[in-house]
């Protein structure tokens, strides 16, 4: 059987498209390219971004900042100690970019000015935290990316 020239490009077309096609299913159907967004609420998260900046610009403006340190059981987070322990409210998250499944929050109940996050709770690798908290009525936000890894 003999195949003219116009038959061999509408095969060779045909073909170029199936295997595209093959590999567009294949993507779509395969569980270990499912790509979330950052966070499950991104967009809502978008609307108050103007009070972040504004608290993450409070929190820079500290006379002594908001610091983070390893030591032998965990990260201790250092608040200001003009900041009165009993007074401060928030929240420590500490966010783990490779598993949303690593995620915790910590609330900040404080008798002195330091918070561990302790050793058992951390896996090695990055992770980002972020140290929202309120204090005499003006928020301040904290975030740093640190990465982990055990003595």
């Amino acid at each position: 059987m003999k195949i003219n020239w116009g038959t061999a490009v509408v095969l060779a077309f045909i073909a170029f498209i199936s295997f595209i096609l093959f590999f567009v299913v294949r993507m779509t159907m395969d569980s270990n390219s499912n790509h979330d967004l950052v966070t499950e609420g991104y967009y809502k998260e978008e609307l108050g971004f103007q009070k972040k900046m504004d608290a993450e610009h409070n929190a820079n403006n500290l006379s002594t900042k908001i610091s983070i340190e390893k030591t032998n059981l965990g990260w201790e987070v250092r608040f200001p100690e003009a900041m009165e322990p009993q007074k401060l409210k928030g929240t420590v998250s500490l966010y783990r970019p490779s598993n949303k499944h690593l995620d915790f929050d910590l609330p900040i109940k404080i008798s002195n000015s330091n918070l561990l996050i302790p050793d058992k709770r951390l896996l090695d690798g990055r992770w980002d935290i972020t140290i929202s908290l309120e204090y005499e009525n003006k928020n301040y936000l904290h975030k740093e990316s640190l990465t982990y890894i055990k003595n």
